[in-house]
């Protein structure tokens, strides 16, 4: 791979990673359901939670087959957790799209739980998408000294963000 190459690839990186943000901060923050169109969609939020929990399940996997060095099944899960990061995405913004964003209900002392672990995933959610995408492709390209340097990074942020999507959800809807 050439450096020419190499920057190629994190340019386009950089460009999917910018739209994602862009594209679910303006769902979040700027755009207005249509009425009645959450019907069409309340069971997303369900499926969503589930993917969440799917990919956690998957990275998990895929970090104890490299420490026993299953490459073979620790690429898959990897690729899978991808996968479903990528359908999990999709059926996100099509919710956010049609039904809008739900705001938090509980009271008390949840709030003060709730709030931080919000914004915490929010944030980190935005940044695994460079982080995942660049994770994937040093290892598709064989470069693994580079991979294994930002999957420490990578694998513990995406665990976080997965988890932490379970809960919110149960917090939003559940609660």
């Amino acid at each position: 791979m050439t450096a020419t190459e190499n920057r190629s690839a994190l340019f386009v990186i950089g460009g999917i990673s910018l739209a994602v943000v862009l594209v679910v901060g303006y769902l979040l923050l700027g755009h207005r359901a249509e009425p009645g169109a959450g019907a069409l969609v309340v069971g997303l939020p369900l499926l969503n939670a589930c993917l969440n929990a799917t990919s956690a399940a998957l990275l998990t996997a895929g970090w104890f087959f490299i420490r026993r060095r299953r490459v073979t099944a620790h690429k898959t899960c990897m690729v899978s957790a991808l996968a479903v990061s990528i359908v999990f995405l999709v059926s996100y913004v099509t919710y956010h799209s049609l039904a809008g964003s739900r705001p938090f209900a509980g009271t008390g002392w949840i709030r003060l739980v709730y709030y931080p672990m919000l914004v915490s995933h929010i944030v980190l959610a935005a940044a695994i998408a460079p982080l995942a995408l660049t994770t994937v492709y040093r290892a598709l390209q064989g470069s693994f000294a580079r991979h294994v340097r930002i999957a420490r990074w990578t694998l513990p942020i995406w665990l976080y963000v997965s988890v932490t999507g379970v809960l919110v959800y149960w917090m939003l809807y559940r609660l």
